[in-house]
């Protein structure tokens, strides 16, 4: 009796015990058809919606109370799957979702509405490559960097440029993440087409502000963008031909469920359109021979292995280049009657930028509440501009030669190592910490010079710049994204830096604070503030992101840049379709660099680039308006920024305070998409800015600057080729120079900006193909919006009055286009 008792007791103290465990269930959740991880994608208790969501690589983890739970996971554009799961150990449980097969309808972005409710993170946006195959572009070729510039509080800066401007920051403020490896130079074809191949993108996030503690070396935003891992089921492709460029992409499974691999290049052709033309007439000239060409190309790769459920690799690169190149060759000969004479030269011009970068990374999870990424990446960018002459003369008895070989480079490499942690102790926390370390190697402005006459033995060989500045960064970080209770939740961090440079050593310690208050289901209140510092600068030479802006690090004269962010907004969701938000927005800039008043890249050759920059502070404030439709026939958003952006620096403008070059007082856009049928989609694109500030003389005069002694011109008045004016008298010439004067920069402003795109797309779809036609027309109504305004002079010779008048240039008006795509 007492013996079944005591048993009767045990097995009771089990069941209790048993009862108040907390169990964890983790796992990944990737795409049924490609084996791509999901991201963000929810996993929750149907019965008590206690859930998470999936990191950047698919993994999540949850606890549960022992007891039987119907374990749903959804992602937007996927059907949901639901599991009947009664808990009594740890478990791992992953999930295959399904895309949709509804073909009326489209989406948008991957994260719902309600996600951006209930998330801490504010002037965060997300999308995926469909959403740029339905929109209209320039010259039909698919930018991503051009659907963000649609998207509120993001500037485009000129037209077409594929450059952004984020809340009032310059263009060397937005950390560009490409699979976690820095990008200096997004920019093909002097700025229109940026280096982002849409076909080898799998996701794009770009953070306005409200910063986690884990992204930093930026005052204004992160750009993430990830690259497809690759089909691991089945081989599949797609190909397309445009007006620009032409692209192929192809990925599939090296070993099936376990190994994969991705590849996709890129590549315009106005080279090889132009080389029959230039080969034809270079065959009816004997003498002379003349190539000019340019052409741009990319290559993204990436191949992952499954080792285990715990362990997974990652190597993915990318190398992209823009090349202009002209050649001049010229050979003459002939016989006087004694001696024979030659005449001939070779002239080589070259104009090349581009980035290369890699990333091998290795996903372990530790246990069911730990994740691990560690991650070795290499960056480098390189500017080139280069002249190549070889000169050569005379008999052969007296030849005349001369080599001579100029060329100007910058660069910057980057080699870093991190390691990246996801800890999640129970449902209420979600911890994130890291370190990273990087060495940086600058090269900012180097000038190779080589010259040689006649075979000399000491040929000139001069070299200026810096050709390597060593810099050194250290980073670790800290977040916990925290459930206080139903209502309120924070994502609280630190982020800490160290910079060394030239026995220089900065260090910051950035906090981080983002708060979410539930104030219904369907309606949240969010506040956040972000301290941001940033040792890297770019010296902008033009509005259009050439390759002659040039990044420099901070040094012993030349100080960090720093920010303070504060921000407060409304999010509200309706039937998690549609999507409201407000947020209003204030950042203080410090520390900031331009070049002073008259100097530029072109004056590197001066001296030091350190003696031809001052540094000053900078303000923005605003409030972004945003509205958006996630799925169906009909999608998408309405985005509505009024802004201010102001700069001052003591050596500008006389230390007044001007207006930011790109500040926009409003700017609306409008894009919508609509699914006709199966076979036939449409797309639209209104936007309308306040045009940009920029620099007109406010005055012009006339101050003598000397005499030039000319005997025997007679009395009257003289006008130099120069420009300069004079009283000429029996001796001399006076010589008056015009002189401009500006009271401050950016004194005026460009007429408003706005324009409609639109853009069809006929589908064929067959047993193992899809064919796409997209026609469409970039500036449907023809406006002429000004791309530059310059001041013309006209004399009226009867009246002996001259005029100034403002004239503007424009580039694109009514531009339609046509690409084809295929998909196997």
């Amino acid at each position: 009796m007492i013996t079944k008792l005591f048993c009767s007791t045990l097995m009771l103290c089990a069941c209790i015990i048993v009862n108040s465990q907390v169990i964890t269930v983790s796992g990944t959740l990737i795409d049924a058809q490609t084996g791509e991880p999901l991201i963000s994608a929810n996993v929750y208790d149907a019965n008590t919606l206690t859930g998470n969501v999936s990191n950047l690589y698919g993994f999540y983890s949850v606890k549960f109370p022992s007891d039987s739970i119907l374990l749903t996971a959804s992602f937007t554009g996927y059907q949901a799957i639901e599991k009947y799961i009664w808990l009594r150990r740890d478990t791992v449980v992953n999930f295959m979702l399904k895309p949709v097969v509804e073909l009326e309808e489209v989406v948008v972005t991957g994260n719902s509405p309600l996600q951006s409710v209930q998330s801490t993170q504010m002037g965060t946006i997300n999308l995926t490559p469909s959403t740029t195959d339905i929109l209209p572009v320039l010259i039909g070729e698919k930018d991503i960097i051009k659907t963000l510039q649609l998207m509120p509080g993001v500037q485009g800066g000129t037209e077409g440029a594929s450059g952004f401007y984020v809340r009032g920051g310059g263009p060397d403020q937005n950390l560009i993440l490409l699979d976690g490896v820095p990008v200096y130079n997004v920019s093909h074809l002097f700025g229109f087409i940026s280096v982002f191949n849409s076909d080898a993108i799998r996701n794009v996030t770009l953070t306005k502000g409200g910063f986690p503690a884990r992204y930093g070396g930026r005052l204004s935003s992160v750009l993430d963008v990830r690259m497809k891992e690759g089909n691991n089921k089945e081989f599949k492709g797609e190909a397309s031909i445009g007006i620009l460029s032409s692209s192929v992409t192809l990925e599939g499974p090296i070993i099936k469920d376990r190994t994969s691999f991705m590849v996709s290049g890129r590549r315009s052709y106005f080279d090889l359109l132009t080389y029959p033309f230039q080969m034809m007439y270079n065959k009816g000239n004997d003498d002379e021979n003349i190539w000019i060409g340019y052409f741009l190309h990319d290559f993204n790769g990436k191949v992952n292995h499954i080792i285990n459920d715990k362990h997974r690799l990652y190597l993915s690169v990318y190398t992209g280049k823009d090349k202009f190149f002209a050649r001049d060759k010229y050979k003459s000969n002939w016989f006087d009657g004694e001696n024979s004479y030659s005449y001939q030269y070779n002239d080589k011009i070259g104009l090349n930028w581009g980035n290369t970068t890699a990333a091998f990374r290795w996903n372990y999870i530790i246990n069911q509440e730990l994740f691990a990424n560690f991650t070795a990446t290499v960056s480098n960018y390189k500017f080139q501009v280069y002249n190549d002459y070889k000169y050569s003369s005379g008999s052969a008895n007296a030849p005349n030669k001369e080599d001579y070989f100029f060329e100007y480079y910058s660069q910057i490499r980057d080699f870093g190592l991190k390691a990246d942690f996801d800890y999640i102790p129970n449902n209420d926390h979600y911890v994130r910490f890291g370190f990273q370390s990087t060495l940086h190697q600058f090269s900012p402005g180097v000038t190779v010079f080589r010259e040689q006459y006649n075979d000399a033995v000491n040929p000139t060989d001069t070299v200026f710049g810096n050709r390597n500045i060593p810099a050194y960064e250290f980073i670790a970080y800290a977040e916990d994204d925290w459930s206080i209770n139903h209502w309120l939740k924070i994502n609280a961090g630190l982020h800490f830096s160290l910079f060394n440079v030239q026995n220089k050593a900065y260090a910051s310690l950035e906090p981080r604070l983002s708060s979410r208050f539930l104030l219904s289901r369907n309606l949240s209140l969010k506040a956040s503030y972000a301290r941001m510092q940033q040792y890297l600068h770019l010296l902008a030479n033009s509005s259009m992101g050439l390759p002659t802006d040039l990044w420099v690090p901070s040094t012993k004269k030349i100080k960090p840049q720093v920010s303070d962010q504060v921000s407060l907004g409304l999010t509200y969701a309706l039937n998690n379709r549609y999507e409201f938000s407000v947020e209003g927005y204030y950042k203080w800039m410090d520390r900031l660099i331009d070049y002073q008043e008259g100097a530029g890249f072109f004056d590197l050759n001066r001296g030091n680039w350190e003696d031809l920059v001052t540094s000053g502070t900078g303000e923005s404030y605003g409030v972004e308006f945003f509205a958006q439709k996630n799925s169906g026939k009909l999608t998408g958003w309405l985005g509505y920024t009024l802004s201010w952006s102001n700069r001052q620096f003591d050596e500008i403008s006389f230390g007044n305070k001007f207006p930011y070059s790109y500040d926009s007082r409003h700017d609306v856009a409008i894009a919508a998409t609509y699914k006709i049928n199966e076979r036939r989609d449409f797309g639209a694109v209104w936007t309308y800015r306040t045009g940009y500030p920029f620099t007109l003389e406010d005055e012009k005069y006339f101050s003598q600057t000397g005499y030039f002694p000319e005997p025997g011109i007679a009395n009257g008045e003289y006008q130099s080729r120069y420009g300069h004016y004079g009283h000429i008298n029996q001796s001399s010439i006076q010589i008056l120079e015009e002189i401009e004067h500006f009271q401050t920069r950016n004194n005026y402003r460009m007429p408003g900006y706005h324009r409609l795109d639109v853009g069809f797309n006929f589908h064929k779809q067959r047993e193992r193909t899809h064919r796409t036609w997209s026609l469409g027309v970039y500036n449907a109504y023809g406006r002429k919006n000004p791309f530059m305004i310059y001041t013309s002079k006209s004399y009226d010779w009867n009246t002996g009055v001259e005029s100034t008048r403002l004239k503007q240039i424009s580039l694109f008006t009514f531009i339609p286009y046509v690409r084809w795509s295929i998909k196997f």
